[in-house]
């Protein structure tokens, strides 16, 4: 099979209105090389544009088209925020009516009001969320280069189990349920696993310290809190979670844990198109590398779920739930 072309990426630079050439070495990729001004591309993605060696005047053309207001970019600061809508329109025409049907739904409101709404903690545990355990048990030979570990370890410490731990105790302080899902199988053995952790040689036993969550973030035991266990990437596909939560009356779910482009973003899709309204909380998620993390996000903003920060989280709860 014939290689691929060398890839070449194009951005704009708001600041300037200026088209950027980088070209890609294939060599050297690794998760997703290219960075727009030192910035991930994720944060920019409306301003990219990959193509073959050889269409550089018809990419040049295309860009200038779609930002051909050059005072308008001069006057915008250079983030997504403050042109995504515009230009997100352009690149995707179906994404008014998706915002409009998941993100702007008026029943995000009315479920949380209604209590009918619960907060699902993904996979924060020993196995993959503790250094030194799990699948980071011998750091060297884990998969993941020993400094994309030291950002995800910082990342959990510093911001990501302090967040979860806040909208834990805000979800529990206003009688809404808290959910926890954790990979663990039925067999000590494991001979129930799924076939892609077999695969992955990824086992999980009951009573194992891989099983246990981390103290920070695990389930009140006060609290009469759920637990479901699973063996595979997505909660719905491997679990009775969506019975449970069709017997408990909930309807939206807020969504945080690890990893985001993993298990997370898979149980975003299946809660989707099960019909519940989502809300990843971005702040509480994380995964091994931030590009990762913003690409998985880019791709469920506006389609499949809303993304909030933590305080944004914890507004919406304290404003909308009436105190028990």
């Amino acid at each position: 099979m014939p290689e691929r072309p060398d890839r070449v990426a194009f951005s704009l630079d708001l600041s300037t209105a200026k088209c950027k050439q980088q070209v890609v070495d294939r060599s050297r990729v690794t998760v997703d090389p290219v960075r727009l001004n030192g910035k991930h591309w994720a944060s920019r993605r409306p301003t990219r544009f990959l193509k073959s060696r050889g269409e550089d005047e018809r990419a040049e053309r295309v860009i200038a088209d779609a930002f051909a207001d050059k005072a308008d970019c001069e006057r915008s600061e250079p983030t997504l925020n403050n042109f995504s809508y515009e230009h997100d329109n352009e690149l995707d025409p179906l994404r008014g009516a998706y915002h409009e049907s998941f993100v702007e739904n008026p029943l995000h409101k009315e479920f949380l009001i209604e209590k009918r709404t619960a907060l699902l903690c993904i996979d924060l545990q020993y196995l993959d969320a503790a250094p030194g355990h799990g699948v980071f048990k011998d750091s060297e030979q884990s998969g993941v280069p020993i400094e994309w570990q030291k950002y995800y370890f910082d990342r959990l410490e510093s911001t990501v189990l302090p967040n979860v731990r806040q909208l834990q105790d805000v979800f529990r302080s206003h009688r809404l349920e808290v959910i926890h899902t954790r990979i663990q199988s039925l067999t000590r053995d494991g001979r129930d696993r799924g076939k892609g952790h077999k695969r992955l040689n990824l086992q999980c036993s009951p009573g194992s310290r891989e099983a246990d969550f981390l103290e920070q973030v695990a389930p009140d035991p006060d609290g009469d809190e759920i637990v479901i266990n699973k063996t595979a990437s997505g909660v719905f596909s491997a679990t009775n979670l969506h019975y449970v939560l069709k017997n408990l009356d909930i309807e939206s779910l807020f969504v945080v844990g690890v990893y985001t482009n993993e298990c997370v973003e898979t149980t975003v899709r299946h809660a989707c198109d099960l019909g519940y309204l989502v809300t990843v909380v971005e702040d509480c998620c994380a995964t091994v590398t931030p590009e990762l993390h913003e690409a998985s996000l880019a791709t469920l903003k506006d389609r499949y779920a809303r993304i909030i920060s933590m305080k944004q989280a914890v507004s919406n709860v304290q404003r909308l739930v009436a105190m028990p």
